[in-house]
């Protein structure tokens, strides 16, 4: 069964691709079950922007609390690789926790998406809902 993604979610996370371009944007994804509803970018606090990305630690905080008793979780992550392709790289297999949240990679004005789990990442097939 196909994720399903919020077309504001899309249009949110090939504009913040641009926008961080040459660096890497990052970000969370919010839903319940299949549905990915929203997403909310975060600064990119790694050393190497261009190369790397690391979500802001207090917004990731500040996001598990407040989805706490809501309708919306935290589901996933995204990044993008603006010189690279959207897939997994190297260095998203080995920091990936296997704890099945989906990941969102935007690269060449592309999105793809991935489950992470005990076996890695598996892509995920998703449809664009209207919102």
């Amino acid at each position: 069964m196909p994720i399903e993604v919020s077309s504001e979610v899309i249009e949110t996370l090939l504009g913040e691709a641009a926008r961080a371009y040459p660096h890497e944007c990052c970000g969370l994804l919010f839903g319940k079950g299949d549905e990915i509803i929203s997403a909310k970018p975060t600064a990119n606090v790694h050393p190497e922007p261009s190369r790397h990305f690391e979500i802001d630690p207090r917004a990731l905080l500040d996001a598990h609390r407040a989805a706490r008793g809501g309708d919306r979780q935290v589901v996933g992550y995204y990044h993008s690789h603006p010189n690279g392709a959207a897939e997994p790289s190297a260095t998203d297999r080995a920091m990936a926790a296997p704890d099945g949240a989906i990941w969102a990679i935007i690269a060449a004005g592309r999105i793809t998406l991935w489950r992470s789990g005990d076996a890695g990442f598996a892509a995920l097939p998703y449809v664009v809902a209207p919102r």
